[in-house]
């Protein structure tokens, strides 16, 4: 799940929806094994800087600025290109595969013994008794960290992750919290957080407040 270690680099970038000005200019740089916490008001364009980061907004959106990962011109490349995990509020997994296979999904295809990295993937984990479980049949919480762990055997270069512990009580949001920046940091790649909830920053990290 290792990548080579590339720091996200951000200057003056700003978003707009048809000529209006939404976001920005925001310069800022995300380390290797770090994760900058994005809070601000709902509207201000949180997630829609996620969304210009990993490739995904509409065309009503325009960007400008300079967006890097590594050596890599992110706006000069498809949203496949970028290779940026995406993390939402839900799981997204996918209701008619079982857990082996949702994560087999996320696998790149060249990846060789793709079912026993699944199973190893799973063992380190200690959730190895899961595989032939569909998704109904998780809790929250288990179905949070099969989430996170399809997103990093995806092998992405960066992390965008939106909202991920919103729907979680507070037990839970500790304990999976905890879990998700100990991987994050193990996979040694950059990882932006939205969150309303400063308590979801990682102790010491760093916060950019958006207006």
């Amino acid at each position: 799940m290792l990548n080579s270690p590339a720091a996200l680099h951000i200057n003056t970038l700003t978003l707009s929806v048809n000529g209006e000005a939404l976001l920005g200019p925001l310069t800022f740089d995300v380390n290797a094994g770090e994760i900058l916490t994005l809070m601000g008001a709902s509207g201000c364009g949180k997630s829609s800087l996620l969304a210009a980061i990993a490739g995904h907004l509409p065309p009503s959106f325009q960007v400008n600025g300079e967006c890097w990962l590594g050596n890599n011109n992110l706006l000069l490349q498809t949203a496949q290109q970028r290779r940026i995990g995406l993390l939402f509020q839900d799981d997204l997994l996918f209701p008619h595969l079982t857990v082996e296979e949702n994560l087999l999904f996320a696998l790149p295809a060249e990846t060789p013994n793709r079912k026993q990295k699944v199973r190893q993937s799973l063992e380190k984990i200690s959730m190895h008794e899961l595989i032939s479980r569909y998704p109904h049949a998780l809790s929250g919480g288990q179905k949070a960290r099969i989430g996170l762990l399809r997103t990093l055997l995806s092998v992405p270069k960066a992390l965008a992750l939106d909202e991920p512990f919103a729907k979680l009580d507070k037990p839970l949001r500790r304990d999976f919290k905890a879990w998700a920046f100990k991987h994050i940091q193990e996979a040694n790649i950059p990882a932006l957080l939205v969150t309303h909830d400063e308590e979801d920053a990682p102790i010491g990290g760093k916060i950019l407040r958006l207006t």
